[in-house]
């Protein structure tokens, strides 16, 4: 024997739920209201306990209307009386019981009717979101369910539903456009490395210095190409989480950085105040080292001839902190909140980097959990604040 399977449709599972409580409930009442009418009724005698006929019956009911009826007449009387309060009794319930079934059918099947209404009209933002969902694509995620009426579960899955295309909307227009961003960055690099061959090789009589200028504008081009492309990679990296964590200290890393910029600090004559108190934390300890690299790098290279530049680490509650900051050109309030993105530059010279720097530090630090603030200086420069959980 095979049992019948459970219906797939929701709104199906809801009536037959709400079918089945009436019912449950509605038999519970059922009895109760009986036992409480056949308690309240007189009990059952036997109909026989009388011994008579109809025509008996008839002349006994006669003797019972006398004034002063004898004992015996009496107490026929009372066991006829019985035997016709018994038979009320069973037509009472027997009839209670037939309506009461009847009733609680149809008031099941009712239940049961507008059980599949009510759910239709409850599922209907549920069968919206779906439309929507079927509808999303990479191409068309501007369509909103924006759904009206009260405060409820319902409206504040709408609500979140809205806020996911939301994020993905913006999530791929971001992806699109850093996309075409590094196309066009990749091709300047190969751009500058063909035209450097190109007037190279159209020069009839091709000496060798401009031979060897050729190749050192091709290498430049090269490293610039190298430099972004590795630079993509991490960011790569960062988006995918943290796979590995260890114990670091801010304040070697800060140091670690200051050496490796120390030709490029001596180059513009840069003064550097650190203060590089122990910060401990943990992390992916090579995300971590690009991450303060880069905080480092981008205070070297957006700095002016004879600037500064103030560094220290140190503990924090909860953590360790870095903190940074650089002289240099006045960057513009509204423009701080965009340096993050993907290839903006303060400067365009070429020196200037390959615009992810700040990128990738923004990538690690939500990687990490962290807190990167960045601010800008009203008198020039900028003034960042990292702050890593221990």
């Amino acid at each position: 024997m095979r049992w019948p399977r459970w219906p797939q449709k929701v709104r199906t599972r809801l009536a037959l739920l709400y079918a089945a409580l009436f019912l449950v409930s509605g038999s519970a009442l059922l009895a109760l209201t009986y036992g409480l009418v056949a308690a309240n009724l007189p009990q059952q005698s036997p109909v026989a306990a009388t011994g008579l006929d109809s025509n008996q019956l008839a002349k006994l009911r006669a003797a019972c209307r006398q004034p002063y009826p004898d004992p015996g007449t009496v107490l026929a009387c009372k066991r006829a009386f019985s035997a016709g309060a018994a038979s009320v009794r069973d037509s009472t319930l027997d009839s209670l019981l037939l309506y009461s079934l009847l009733g609680l059918g149809v008031m099941t099947v009712a239940s049961g009717g507008l059980g599949w209404y009510v759910s239709g009209r409850v599922l209907r933002p549920v069968r919206a979101i779906t439309e929507t969902a079927r509808r999303a694509s990479d191409q068309h995620l501007g369509e909103r369910l924006a759904l009206t009426g009260a405060q409820d579960e319902l409206k504040e899955l709408a609500d979140t539903f809205d806020d996911m295309l939301e994020r993905l909307d913006q999530a791929f227009a971001a992806q699109r456009r850093f996309v075409a961003n590094a196309s066009h960055e990749l091709r300047t690099p190969l751009t500058v490395m063909r035209t450097a061959i190109d007037v190279a090789l159209a020069k009839p009589n091709r000496t060798t210095q401009q031979l060897e200028d050729m190749a050192a504008r091709v290498r430049r081009s090269i490293d610039r190409a190298e430099n972004m492309i590795e630079a993509l990679l991490v960011l790569a990296i960062s988006d995918q989480g943290v796979t590995s964590s260890e114990l670091l200290d801010l304040s070697a890393m800060a140091e670690d950085a200051l050496e490796l910029a120390a030709p490029a600090i001596s180059r513009l004559e840069l003064s550097v105040q650190a203060d590089l108190a122990p910060a401990e934390a943990t992390g992916d300890q090579q995300l971590v080292e690009r991450m303060v690299w880069n905080l480092v790098d981008n205070a070297v290279r957006h700095n002016e001839p004879g600037g500064w530049i103030r560094i220290s680490t140190g503990r924090c509650p909860g953590g360790a902190v870095l903190r940074i900051a650089n002289g240099g050109a006045v960057v513009p309030p509204d423009v701080v909140p965009t340096l993050s993105e993907p290839f903006r530059r303060i400067s365009k010279q070429p020196e200037g980097g390959v615009g992810l720097g700040l990128s990738i530090a923004q990538s690690v630090a939500i990687a990490h959990g962290a807190q990167l603030d960045v601010r800008h200086r009203p008198e020039g420069g900028l003034s960042i604040s990292l702050t890593l959980r221990a």
